[in-house]
């Protein structure tokens, strides 16, 4: 990838700034400057299909590209202050970092605690996070996982119709921002881990078409055009992602990028995108990691690129999210039908998957292979997170479906668990608030489609009720947090975290052991020379003299 130029405005001299876009079928292409007089410059075409100019430009210039008498944003753009449809405008990598000690933290340390910007405190911005980090820290969180920040229709979005990649939400803060947050965080021993979408971009601002084969019609996906990763021109398709997170890396220092959806990435190439990507990552000579969000229970995904795999570090898991929902609260129609087994429970345990080859009846065939690793840190595990909430038709969380003592059980589960456990805002106390779907698109058409959409989806459940329109602006503000830094449940979670620490660092799943009955609602896993106990049933159960309660774990010391 080192042939590959760099992409979008930078600054690279006192008042001089290099543009550089790839538009290979454009044999003309200008940048406009808007400030502080607008003048528009030919930019030249190299061999390769890029055009590129240095002019006289400074920080926080604003511009755009011409095709052939269109003006249109930068698909690199670094911000877009006026939206999605206005012009773009050029950020200075001059920032003053003050995390010069930080050296990152190991893979089995992440405690990860996904949020999303625009509802996790009443100002919805970047800068607003800074203050809540000393007591995420003293909760024993160690990574923060923010949702999409790239710059979105409107005001409020979940972030995944992300149109500029590269550009950090103005509605956010922008670029500078998310710089501070970070620092702050580096500051107080915190990683940030930023979630990024490479699968598709959203409709709203999608200008990409214009500049070049950055789609491909060979594909579908569920939410917009394929991107071309395989066929003619994605070499340098690839390099426009694989740019925006060599960006993140090593200009704002992010230390771990969540990829979303790989399944939805469709690529037949010998040498895919996704191992590209983790390699260029892991080139960078930062300590910086790769999750994968993938349902494939496809343990390639978490093989190195040596060994044929895609080469990332880590993987959600929705094996265990799926096996303890429908445990805790009955619910099994949906993805959810073919899990509720306490047998389910202990299998996810000891693998990181549950289905590994047999038949799915969700799917309706066989699904999944075990994984040939015995390392729990490359499986990220949550009671809760922002897919399993919010595309929910009201949105409810766990502490809205159950009772406070299964709350404190599915916190166990997660947090003592041989894998990388992750809270989703809010969980650590209880909040009641929703987390529901909402855009603020601006075309009325596509308006009607998405609500059309959620209607849809929702098809295949028994839930009663009517959708919340996500268009309308209550629904994103009912999803906002009511913060509290106190309470029983966040002391409960406190703790746990900290006998994790203290007795349950060992992520090595060929030290787990674990067994189930599931007449007797039971599971009990075995951790170095602890047992864990979890009872999942009405009646307070036995274990090796001793009682668990309903609906309750206990911790016993083992006779091995």
């Amino acid at each position: 990838m080192s042939r590959h130029p760099n992409l979008g405005a930078r600054i690279v001299a006192p008042g001089r700034c290099e543009f550089r876009v790839w538009s290979p079928n454009r044999d003309r292409v200008e940048v406009r400057i808007l400030t502080p007089q607008e003048r528009t410059i030919p930019m030249t075409k190299t061999g390769d299909g890029y055009h590129e100019a240095i002019v006289d430009a400074r920080d926080g210039v604003r511009y755009y590209y011409v095709l052939d008498g269109i003006q249109r944003p930068d698909p690199a753009s670094r911000f877009q202050p006026d939206g999605v449809h206005g012009a773009s405008e050029v950020v200075d990598s001059n920032f003053e970092w003050h995390d010069a000690e930080w050296k990152g933290l190991a893979l089995e340390d992440f405690v990860l605690y996904e949020l999303h910007v625009g509802t996790f405190t009443p100002e919805g911005t970047l800068d607003a996070i800074i203050p809540r980090l000393d007591a995420l820290k003293e909760l024993g969180i160690t990574a923060i996982a923010l949702m999409p920040i790239g710059q979105f229709p409107g005001d409020r979005n979940w972030g995944y119709d992300g149109v500029y990649i590269s550009a950090v939400q103005n509605s956010y803060g922008g670029p500078r921002a998310l710089e501070r947050l970070i620092d702050a965080a580096h500051q107080r021993g915190l990683a940030i881990v930023l979630d990024v979408v490479y699968n598709h971009l959203g409709p709203e601002g999608n200008y990409l078409r214009e500049f070049g084969p950055y789609f491909t019609d060979r594909y579908k996906t569920a939410w917009g055009e394929a991107l071309n990763f395989d066929g003619p021109h994605s070499d340098d398709v690839r390099w426009f992602f694989i740019h925006n997170a060599l960006m993140w890396v090593n200009e704002f220092h992010v230390d771990a990028l969540r990829v979303d959806a790989v399944h939805a990435i469709v690529d037949h190439s010998a040498e895919p995108f996704l191992q590209d990507l983790t390699t260029a990552v892991r080139e960078t000579g930062r300590h910086v990691f790769t999750i994968a969000e993938s349902d494939l229970n496809d343990p390639r995904v978490i093989t190195p690129k040596d060994a044929y795999g895609l080469g990332f570090d880590t993987q959600w898991s929705d094996d265990l999210h799926h096996s303890l929902h429908a445990l805790l609260t009955g619910e099994k129609v949906g993805y959810y039908i073919g899990y509720g087994a306490a047998s389910d429970l202990a299998r996810v345990m000891s693998t990181g998957y549950l289905y590994v080859g047999q038949h799915s009846l969700y799917r309706g065939r066989k699904y999944g292979v075990k994984p040939n690793s015995a390392d729990g840190a490359q499986f990220v595990v949550f009671a809760q997170n922002h897919d399993q909430i919010g595309n929910r038709m009201l949105g409810e969380r766990l502490s809205n479906l159950v009772s406070p003592q299964k709350l404190r059980l599915a916190a166990a589960v997660v947090i003592l668990s041989p894998f990388l456990p992750m809270l989703f805002m809010g969980e650590e106390y209880g909040e009641t608030a929703p987390f529901q779907y909402f855009t603020s698109h601006s075309d009325p058409d596509l308006i009607d489609a998405v609500r059309r959409g959620r209607r849809e989806e929702f098809e295949q459940f028994e839930w009663k009720g009517e959708a919340p329109d996500p268009h309308d602006e209550e629904t994103f503000r009912r999803s906002k947090l009511e913060w509290r830094e106190d309470g029983p449940l966040r002391d409960f979670y406190g703790d746990l975290l900290r006998l994790r620490r203290r007795s349950f660092r060992d992520l090595d799943l060929n030290k787990v052991k674990t067994f189930a009955d599931d007449a007797r609602g039971l599971v009990t896993v075995q951790r170095g020379d602890v047992l864990v106990a979890f009872n999942f049933s009405d009646s307070p159960q036995c274990v090796e003299g001793t009682t668990v309660p309903a609906w309750d774990f206990t911790l016993l010391s083992s006779r091995a």
